[in-house]
């Protein structure tokens, strides 16, 4: 997870537009409040960027079940690769870019439900902005929001009560997750800390050889989406964006600290060729090799 402080001033919010749903300005398009559709079903409509725009009245259940994405909002950048959902919260200034192989739902709530849920569960999980790793509960929230998305299709009797019972029971996963990301269990901690301290020392010793994620999982003897987990609730980051932050962090060295060349560079950090390697640096810093090591 990256985390980039972002303060909006007064003007810029106030030019943020206001959606019912994402370029849309009108009246809600249906009689439920509930709107579901799937993420690509609106995002390749705007070239997979949904822009900075608000939601006066929703609030939004964002699941990613596949594919890469940038989730801002507010002040909070998040990158996902891995199954994730993400609570947009309703007046949140947000953001997001999608990968053109990007699968998941996008689940809207008016506010009276949202806040109904609250109440009866006693808990502020829809009223706050946060984004949960699924992990193990992939196949369980996959279930869920096909249940949501056959229901809200169809015409059937009884369909109103069933959306209402279907949105209940994933608020409640929601409330459960957001309790035991307050209030981990202290064995699973110490055993995460490890993990992740087995992680750390293999990729100090192997993160010039871009290894994949399964690789160091096995290592460990644990799942890949277990070590991403992991490496999300304990470092605030993927598996993956610690790999990267770790040949970053080598490559700005070298740049600064060495007098090899570029192509130097990228073949000591096991790039494949100098272009490739210029790209990666610059995606994460903002700047190429050349413009970093001058303004260094």
């Amino acid at each position: 997870m990256i985390v980039k402080g972002c303060r909006m001033s007064k003007s810029v919010a106030a030019a943020v537009p206001v959606f019912k749903l994402y370029g849309e300005t009108g009246a809600w398009p249906t009689p439920d409040l509930i709107h579901c559709e799937s993420i690509p079903e609106r995002s390749k409509l705007h070239g997979w960027e949904i822009k900075p725009h608000r939601h006066s009245d929703l609030v939004q259940l964002l699941y990613v079940q596949a594919g890469q994405a940038t989730l801002k909002v507010e002040d909070v950048v998040i990158y996902v690769d891995s199954p994730s959902l993400q609570v947009v919260p309703a007046l949140s200034v947000h953001t997001f870019k999608f990968s053109e192989d990007i699968q998941g739902h996008v689940l809207s709530l008016a506010q009276p439900l949202a806040e109904q849920l609250g109440a009866s569960l006693n808990t502020p999980v829809l009223s706050r902005a946060a984004c949960y790793t699924v992990g193990a509960g992939q196949q369980y929230l996959d279930t869920l929001y096909a249940a949501i998305t056959e229901e809200y299709v169809q015409s059937q009797s009884g369909r109103d009560p069933m959306l209402q019972s279907l949105i209940t029971v994933l608020s409640v996963w929601l409330s459960r997750r957001n309790l035991e990301r307050s209030s981990p269990d202290p064995r699973q901690l110490d055993r995460g800390r490890e993990y992740l301290q087995r992680f750390t020392r293999t990729l100090e010793t192997q993160f010039r050889e871009h290894l994949p994620i399964d690789h160091y999982a096995a290592t460990l003897g644990i799942s890949a989406a277990h070590l991403n987990a992991l490496c999300r609730r304990l470092s605030g980051q993927s598996a993956l964006q610690m790999i990267n932050q770790r040949l970053l962090l080598e490559a700005k060295r070298d740049l600064v600290y060495t007098t090899m060349t570029i192509n130097q560079v990228s073949d000591s950090l096991g790039f494949s060729e100098p272009a490739y390697f210029s790209r990666f640096f610059k995606r994460g810093t903002g700047l190429s090799p050349k413009q970093f090591r001058i303004q260094r």
